[in-house]
């Protein structure tokens, strides 16, 4: 699936879990101008792993909408629905570095006990499940128990040493700047759940490297996220691309605009009577066509 071109190679990965909105426009529009300004491709990737929240009516309005704004892209597109087994590979061989272990706790269990936060916000793992005997693993997993699949970063990262990768910005043109990762503060994520061999973090570093990604260009408040996926990255033995984080598209509040906050999708503007070339201007890029 890599490619052998020696062209940089981007890519637009959109969840199908509901309909794009302004802050996906400029993160399309800027994927397209990145592409072009290095002389590359921009690939469509539809990151589909969940499979209660995404639909494939979703995924046609998505593919409609970026056609609408003058975006087009290789053939086929990726749908990781389609490569649940090579996220399972991916886990498997983290599993025989005996870096994955059985979590049964819950949410709340976790909140009780969490004595601080990740980057995201949300409650610290506090590691109860990583000193489970084996046999007690065995046990509750062969009885059925609600599990998750947790990476040991403390060993992971032990076995990996200092890691960097390399960003650059604020034009994807500029020189690269190495900065180093800090997966530790992320503690013991979820690689992989009961039914579901794979998670953001797994599923992202499998298909960049598949896909023979050279550079990613994603939001800011994607920045922290970069430390396990290098982390991932030194472990499964795969290339890192080169990273920019551009900056996000805030509502009236200063919040980012999200489907869960009910932002205007771009299907609301179409109906309101925008262009493709108005959509373009409110966010900073050239029209499509001069007027």
């Amino acid at each position: 699936m890599s490619r052998s071109s020696n062209r940089p190679l981007l890519r637009f990965a959109p969840s199908p879990n509901g309909l794009l909105h302004l802050g996906h426009a400029f993160s399309a529009l800027y994927t397209w101008s990145a592409a072009a300004a290095l002389g590359g491709t921009a690939l469509l990737r539809i990151e589909d792993i969940d499979g209660e929240r995404c639909k494939p009516e979703f995924t046609a309005a998505i593919l409609e909408d970026l056609h609408w704004l003058g975006l087009d892209w290789p053939e086929p597109v990726l749908q990781q629905s389609a490569r649940l087994d090579a996220y399972a590979d991916a886990g498997e061989r983290l599993r025989d570095l005996d870096l994955l272990y059985p979590c049964f706790c819950s949410r709340a269990q976790i909140a009780a006990k969490a004595t601080g936060t990740d980057p995201d916000g949300a409650p610290l793992y506090p590691g109860t499940c990583r000193h489970l005997s084996p046999a007690e693993q065995i046990e509750r997993l062969e009885r059925g128990d609600p599990v998750q699949f947790r990476l040991d970063t403390e060993r992971a990262t032990a076995m990996a040493g200092a890691l960097t990768f390399t960003l650059v910005g604020p034009l994807v043109t500029d020189r690269p700047q190495i900065r180093y990762a800090r997966p530790e503060r992320w503690g013991d994520v979820v690689l992989q759940r009961k039914g579901t061999p794979t998670s953001y973090h797994l599923s992202v570093v499998v298909d960049d490297a598949a896909q023979g990604i050279t550079h990613v260009t994603r939001g800011r408040d994607m920045e922290a996220a970069t430390d396990i996926h290098v982390l991932l990255q030194f472990l499964l033995g795969l290339a890192s691309p080169i990273y920019h984080f551009h900056r996000l598209i805030l509502d009236e509040d200063g919040k980012k605009l999200s489907k869960s906050r009910g932002s205007r999708t771009l299907r609301d503007l179409r109906a309101d009577g925008w262009s493709p070339d108005d959509i373009r201007r409110e966010l900073g890029f050239a029209p499509l066509r001069l007027n």
